[in-house]
């Protein structure tokens, strides 16, 4: 993922932390070719970056991170 509008490095060594979630939201928002997704990272920061998620992607990743138990119907 090439982002012009960023100087990543100068982001990375100035922010370590907000750069790991802005990467994360720039991954899931708009892709990156042949580079997976970390799980760990997603739970991690899910506070911090579900707001700035395209609704669809969020509410994919809800259903694949926190499924909805089903319920269990009264006899």
């Amino acid at each position: 993922m090439y982002n012009w509008s960023v100087d990543e490095e100068k982001f990375k060594k100035e922010d370590p932390e907000g750069y790991k979630i802005w990467r994360l939201e720039q991954m899931i928002n708009y892709g990156q070719a042949g580079e997976k997704i970390s799980e760990k990272l997603v739970r991690k920061y899910w506070k911090k970056i579900k707001d700035n998620l395209d609704p669809s992607y969020r509410e994919f990743l809800e259903f694949l991170l926190w499924p909805k138990k089903p319920k269990k119907k009264a006899s």
